[in-house]
């Protein structure tokens, strides 16, 4: 099982590589959410999103001869350029499976960082399978983009520096999609901020955490259909899960349009640009999707990775300028 001290300890082992993130406050959003609000900007974290946290610090630790061998992973975007920008950094060559209806900007950016990319269609093969076969073909070590326990530890450190900032906080609000972000939120809550209750985000077409969570088994989600592509995992992980059910307060669902009014205030008020999965968190409060008024709350804000024009196309659905 991760520790609180395998948080810390990631901690120091990406420092100097991954950026210590701003905290943003607005007394505008405070009225808008009846709350104190604490925003950590993992968008405008390394590759744009906190995946970089854990992909340096599970890639950094392999052995030289592991690094030897190659690395390869499977993601929609963010941990793909993560693990790309990580490989680059360290010498290592990157293979990455990327579904076919993966975010063009994501796709670009993962080349861009020389990694070598295998495109499948998700609805008729799966990533996991098809990273296991080229893995035992090459010899190549898999780094999972959530169910591993260095990666879990080091996406934790993003709220571990939340905490270092503002000390404690009644509330945590963690975009959740496979859980590894949620997970190591959640113990650097339990190391730092013990009462603080952590609050789990999803996008409503892709429930399967918060159907796990109430259920106590593991439940899956076939390929949902949702803007929040970050989030559009099957399941949990094993190691996940067991976090989340010691560690997590509640888990809970907004909808995409939840979503495109949240970052609608996100872009045009605030001045941050995010995408949708990473206002899953900041959704729940801002369109009072979860009961809580003059608290201190935390939201990480975990990716700006977004494609403008379908960001453009959203806001024109739900005419945000009314």
């Amino acid at each position: 099982m991760v520790t609180f001290e395998d948080v810390v300890c990631a901690a120091r082992r990406i420092a100097g590589f991954a950026l210590r993130t701003s905290v943003v406050t607005s007394r505008l959003l405070d009225e808008a959410c009846g709350n104190r609000m604490f925003l950590k900007c993992e968008n405008l974290q390394r590759v744009g999103a906190f995946k970089f946290r854990g992909a340096y610090n599970a890639i950094s630790r392999l052995s030289e001869a592991e690094k030897r061998r190659g690395v390869i992973t499977y993601s929609s975007g963010n941990h793909a350029q993560a693990t790309a920008l990580v490989c680059r950094i360290l010498g290592v060559r990157a293979t990455i499976v990327m579904p076919d209806t993966a975010p063009a900007m994501k796709l670009e950016a993962v080349r861009d960082y020389g990694a070598k990319v295998t495109m499948h269609d998700p609805r008729t093969s799966s990533r996991e399978e098809i990273a296991r076969s080229i893995a035992a073909e090459q010899g190549s070590v898999i780094i999972p983009p959530f169910d591993h326990a260095d990666i879990i530890a080091g996406q934790g450190t993003a709220a571990l520096e939340l905490f270092e900032s503002v000390g404690k906080l009644d509330y945590l609000f963690v975009p959740c999609g496979g859980g590894g972000l949620i997970s190591g939120s959640a113990l650097a809550a339990y190391g730092k901020s013990p009462d603080c209750r952590v609050v789990g985000v999803e996008p409503a077409a892709g429930d399967d955490a918060a159907r796990s969570f109430r259920s106590g088994t593991l439940q899956t989600v076939d390929n949902p259909d949702t803007i929040a592509d970050g989030a559009r995992t099957p399941s949990l992980g094993a190691l996940t899960f067991e976090i989340i059910k010691r560690h997590v307060s509640d888990m809970i669902v907004v909808s995409d349009d939840d979503l495109i009014r949240t970052m609608y205030f996100v872009w045009s008020r605030l001045k941050l640009i995010v995408e949708p999965t990473g206002v899953l968190g900041l959704a729940a409060v801002f369109c009072h999707r979860y009961s809580l008024q003059g608290k201190k709350v935390g939201v990480i804000l975990s990716g700006g990775n977004v494609d403008i024009a379908a960001a453009a196309r959203w806001f024109a659905r739900l005419d945000c300028d009314r």
